[in-house]
């Protein structure tokens, strides 16, 4: 594939093209985007990225994240240019919003630019991008979902067992009805969660449990908790997906005219600095979003700055944090 082939598929010059690719020079952002499709189009970016791995000019990670509004996603970003910034690289960043689309040219794009390894932190993935990563060559660490294979590492939460903290502690506290209010994305670490859920209440036949979805965000929560509310089903305590959610059931709740945790206790994910700071402040479960962001850049430069291959398998066991939404069933 030669630059000439770009040049006249985009109907440009081949100095045209030459400067999209390197990024220097003045080009219209239309003829820019002309480019950079027909580049995607005719998979270039192999030769691209072998042609920069030669010259020894990629010293910059790239990080694609579902949605950098939810400080998790955030924190990790934030953990991740700490790491690279002391052993000279850069971090580039694009956000999907959880849209499929958006991930893919994202991914294709960042595997066109002067990269040295590729973080997904995405729940929308899907085993066809997988296999474009894995034929890229580039080395890549996805967080939460996938298998790691080849040029590919993987970054999990043991979803299952930090469920089991919340509901074993929950029914400590007298609580046979529960609610998971949950993203409506169903794969990736969502459907994960979403299915620990439900495994681990099937193992206690005396709790009664409904799942609610919408989603991610403050009002995703508040919608999905004004569902569940109006539903006819009457929990004692819910469970958030995550705590970014969990700020929105929280007002939903006070809507409602419900007492946390007087009436109904509340409990979220991942122990954002939010968590600390809600009303009342949340029990969680501590995801360490600065030690994932350190396993990141671990998984994709070596001790002696070099770019790993891939293949490696990280899991997080993830801990119960418990604080003032979450108290025992009130007697009837």
């Amino acid at each position: 594939m030669k630059s000439r082939d770009i040049a006249v598929k985009a109907k440009v010059s081949v100095a045209t093209v030459s400067r999209v690719l390197n990024e220097s020079g003045l080009v219209k952002r239309s003829t820019r985007t002309r480019v950079l499709r027909v580049v995607r189009e005719l998979g270039y970016h192999q030769n691209l990225l072998a042609r920069n791995l030669a010259k020894g000019e990629n010293r910059c990670l790239g990080m694609v994240a579902s949605n950098l509004e939810n400080p998790f996603f955030h924190d990790i970003l934030v953990s991740l240019e700490s790491s690279a910034r002391m052993r000279g690289y850069e971090v580039a960043v694009a956000n999907t919003d959880y849209q499929s689309s958006k991930l893919v040219s994202s991914v294709r794009l960042m595997i066109g630019r002067r990269i040295a390894g590729l973080a997904l932190i995405a729940t929308e993935t899907n085993a066809a991008l997988f296999h474009e990563l894995e034929e890229s060559g580039l080395p890549v660490v996805v967080y939460g979902a996938g298998t790691a294979a080849g040029n590919v590492s993987t970054i999990n939460t043991n979803y299952l067992n930090g469920m089991h903290k919340v509901v074993k502690y929950l029914r400590s506290l007298g609580h046979r009805r529960l609610a998971f209010v949950c993203h409506d994305m169903a794969v990736g670490s969502a459907l994960e969660q979403k299915k620990a859920f439900l495994d681990v209440t099937r193992h206690f036949p005396e709790v009664e449990s409904t799942v609610v979805a919408n989603g991610d965000g403050p009002q995703g929560g508040q919608q999905a908790t004004r569902q569940l509310l109006a539903s006819g089903f009457r929990p004692t305590a819910i469970i958030s997906a995550n705590d970014y959610m969990a700020l929105g059931v929280l007002r939903a709740v006070r809507e409602h005219g419900l007492r946390v945790p007087e009436e109904l206790s509340v409990t979220g994910h991942d122990n954002i600095t939010l968590s600390e700071f809600a009303c009342p402040p949340l029990t969680t479960i501590d995801v360490p979003r600065n030690q994932i962001g350190r396993m990141v850049f671990e998984a994709l430069v070596a001790e002696d700055g070099e770019c790993q291959q891939g293949g490696r398998t990280f899991l997080i066991d993830p801990e119960l944090v418990v604080r003032e939404s979450t108290g025992p069933v009130r007697p009837q």
